[in-house]
């Protein structure tokens, strides 16, 4: 029987071993499942991420909303759950909206927070699972919520697969939409008062990618550069099917929105994702962000339902990315959608480098031995000679994570196959990236490290590439390499980075629980 020191130091070494693979500037939950972010909404100068949440267990499981807050998108603060399974089933992904003008009457002249999400349950008469849409409100901010008593406010009655609502004021129109899926394609609805919806259109049938189940739609209008036009913006993220190797992932489509459905401005065949890596799903957008701000800002779930029940974390499952304002660029190749990390994230620099015209060859690479694990790396490179370059981020073990571009294929790529931990899944151990063309000669990246993550940005994120990476040991190298012929290195930064401390923890979540 072991002593009481004996037992203090087994749970020790297993908190240790639980917290290894924890980030420490992405978004975490403070124990067991997380998965998608929901409810994303700012107000009265907060923001609020919503999310996916199993509190009892570390793997995918009856479905909550947990919560934190925010006043920078970086430093967050946990907060109890927000709603809690009832009569109606379990609560899956949906949005939050602030009801300014009451439309709803829920808030007595007031104005407040609702959250428009699915309930999931088996339907008593045919056994088959359902899926319906719901309310809740809060009138304090956030920190409690009531049910809808009218639940559930949207039913189809023959459909399995429909959820995910997002739903937006469409000022044109003066009524809200609402976006919500239904297994192959998505169906817009209409509301005064987001309590009685009616449909007004449908997109999708034969539209884009069906590599899997259609999930967590959003909607909305972008400026396109500086040119005085805009288009709508429509997100689809789509399951794991076990006939394609990347798993899930998010296409986008550009196109109009006539305030009753969506129009594609590409034909029906053409593609386009929103991240190249293996760990970028769900992601959705805040919504109410102050016109004075003006930015659209999204943020997804760092995993992939390939493996997402698998990942070597221990108590805790589950991350998100980092947040990221969205914008539009008009290309030969059409109109594309650019991410970069919020401009917050820059709080977080502890330390910089910086090195110019930086000649490598295979004999002479750019070696930095490193005493943070925490990084931001800027780097211009000159890609004429045509030769693959590599970044190698090694740990002082065995790991190596490599981000390479292939100047002859045009090829942008994350080599995780040597990365640490990686024999829980077969799927997870890979080599994948993307086209990237060179920019007069040259290719700009921008590099996030975190403990079990690093997030890529290629000519100011075009590309955008995340994965999660789980390493023998922590990083203690940045090495630069070429093939053949040399290199310049046009510029280099490395910033190291202070980690977020999270307030809260999992003992406070069972304080506060939603009225039902």
């Amino acid at each position: 029987m072991p002593t009481k020191e004996e037992m203090m130091k087994i749970e020790f070494s297993k908190q240790q071993n639980d917290d290894r693979f924890r980030p420490w500037f992405h978004f975490s939950p403070p124990s067991h499942w997380m998965n998608d972010p929901n409810g994303l909404v700012y107000y009265e100068g907060e923001y609020h991420l919503f999310y996916q949440h199993h509190p009892y267990g570390n793997k995918w499981g009856p479905m909550h909303w947990g919560h934190a807050v925010s006043q920078d998108m970086v430093h967050w603060r946990h907060e109890p759950i927000a709603l809690f399974p009832d009569e109606h089933g379990a609560i899956f992904s949906g949005c939050c909206v602030v009801d300014w003008n009451n439309s709803s009457g829920l808030f007595e002249g007031s104005h407040g927070l609702v959250a428009i999400f699915t309930h999931a349950d088996t339907c008593p008469k045919t056994g088959r699972p359902r899926q319906r849409q719901s309310l809740a409100y809060s009138s304090d901010k956030g920190r409690t919520w009531h049910k809808y008593e009218g639940n559930p406010v949207l039913t189809e009655s023959d459909l399995i697969d429909f959820r995910d609502p997002k739903v937006f004021w469409h000022s044109q129109n003066e009524r809200w939409v609402m976006a919500v899926v239904a297994g192959d394609h998505v169906r817009f609805y209409g509301s005064k008062n987001l309590l009685e919806w009616s449909l007004t259109g449908e997109f999708g049938h034969g539209e884009g990618s069906h590599d899997g189940v259609w999930e967590c739609p959003d909607l909305f209008e972008l400026p396109i550069d500086g040119s005085g036009r805009s288009k709508w913006v429509l997100i689809i993220s789509i399951g794991d099917h076990p006939d394609y190797p990347e798993g899930s992932r998010t296409q986008y489509f550009i196109g109009e929105f006539d305030g009753n459905t969506f129009i594609n401005d590409n034909p029906a065949d053409h593609i386009q994702w929103l991240d190249y890596g293996r760990d970028n799903y769900a992601g959705v957008t805040w919504s109410d962000i102050p016109d004075a701000d003006g930015r659209r800002v999204i943020i997804g779930w760092m995993s992939n339902w390939k493996y997402a029940n698998e990942t070597p974390t221990g108590d805790w499952r589950g991350a998100m990315t980092l947040p990221r304002v969205l914008s539009l660029t008009s290309r030969d190749e059409g109109i594309l959608l650019i991410q970069k990390p919020v401009r917050e994230m820059e709080k977080l620099r502890k330390e910089s480098k910086s090195w110019n015209a930086i000649l490598i060859t295979p004999e002479a690479p750019f070696i930095q031995k490193m005493q943070d694990e925490l990084l931001e790396i800027e780097a211009e490179m000159d890609v004429r000679s045509g030769s693959e370059i590599r970044v190698k981020i090694k740990s002082s073990g065995q790991s190596e994570t490599i981000i390479g571009y292939d100047p002859e294929r045009q090829w942008l790529y994350i080599d995780r196959t040597k990365s640490g931990v990686t024999d829980f899944h077969p799927s997870f151990p890979c080599n994948h990236g993307a086209k990237l063309v060179s920019e007069d000669g040259k290719i700009k990246l921008h590099i996030w490290l975190d403990r079990n993550a690093i997030e890529v940005y290629a000519n100011d994120g075009l590309i955008a590439m995340t994965d999660q990476i789980f390493p023998d040991a922590p990083l203690d190298q940045i090495e630069i390499s070429v093939k053949a012929g040399q290199y310049v290195l046009n510029s280099l930064h490395i910033h190291t980075l202070n980690s977020i401390l999270i307030p809260g923890d999992s003992t406070e979540w069972e304080s506060r629980r939603v009225e039902a």
